[in-house]
């Protein structure tokens, strides 16, 4: 269950991990106070673009996920793998590291 934005990029995600386009880090506070590049937090936000098939369960069938392509998801600040494709900044998670899907 590939979008086309992960098709474009080449990447699937294996077993019940998922692939998340990263929102961009606040630029300015609620203040109005414009923040620096290395004052900018790492966003825990971003949007599904990719899903696994499910864990693999002991008696050989696949769990079914709870998060599908195209959710905006939660996910745990050190949470995931934090990599770069074709220029984008993408994170891999497994769905055990999504603390929320928002509705």
């Amino acid at each position: 269950m590939a979008t086309a934005t992960a098709k474009k990029l080449k990447i699937r995600p294996l077993d019940d991990r998922l692939v998340v386009a990263q929102c961009s880090a606040e630029e300015m506070t609620a203040g109005g106070i414009v923040l620096p590049d290395s004052a900018q937090e790492k966003p825990q936000r971003g949007k599904v673009i990719s899903v696994g098939p499910g864990k693999l369960l002991e008696n050989g069938e696949r769990g079914a996920m709870d998060v599908s392509v195209g959710d905006e998801v939660f996910y745990g600040k050190y949470s995931g793998t934090n990599v770069e494709v074709n220029g984008e900044e993408l994170v891999i998670l497994r769905e055990s590291d999504v603390l929320a899907i928002f509705c």
